[in-house]
């Protein structure tokens, strides 16, 4: 079986073995699920040291050995990643950047939080824009701000202070 940690010296080799199967970018192996008697198919995308996705593996006609791949399984397994891979980065996305309108003073004010995730000193910006997209104010605040609806009203409604602050 192949090591999953010693990726191809070309990823453009394609390669269509029974439990190992290369193309379109992606590497499906088949592996013991060494949970119980079963198999897995790990999909892993060229470049990358880990699997993007890893589900349950049929089993063939002899009840112990797994189905073999085929193209149509492996178009599948690639859509089905990348599909997986896409709400992954969107459901990051909507994590570190996050946007609220509230009307502070009679105007509509567009408040953002964008968390910058280092990983020695991780921070968040809040951000600040009228209707037209320009910016009021900015300030680095700690990256677990909660940005509601109320929260963002008070900054606007402060005049902007820097979280944690008052402003006379």
């Amino acid at each position: 079986m192949t090591d999953l940690a010693s990726p191809s010296p070309d990823p453009d080799n394609k390669i269509q073995q029974p439990r190992l199967w290369r193309g379109d970018g992606w590497t499906a192996s088949i592996i013991k699920n060494e949970d119980d008697d079963g198999w897995a198919v790990a999909m892993i995308k060229d470049g990358e040291p880990e699997p993007a996705l890893v589900g349950p593996w049929t089993m063939g006609r002899d009840k112990k050995n797994p189905k073999p791949l085929d193209g149509p399984a492996f178009s599948t397994l690639v859509k089905t990643a990348k599909e997986f891979v896409r709400r992954h980065e969107q459901q990051l996305h909507a994590t570190l950047h996050q946007s609220i309108a509230v009307t502070s003073r009679g105007a509509r004010v567009t408040v953002s939080l964008d968390i910058v995730p280092d990983e020695d000193n991780p921070y968040a910006v809040l951000t600040a824009q009228d209707e037209a997209g320009e910016q009021l104010a900015q300030v680095r605040v700690p990256p677990a701000f909660k940005l509601n609806r109320a929260s963002a009203t008070a900054w606007a409604d402060g005049n902007f202070p820097k979280p944690g602050t008052t402003n006379n």
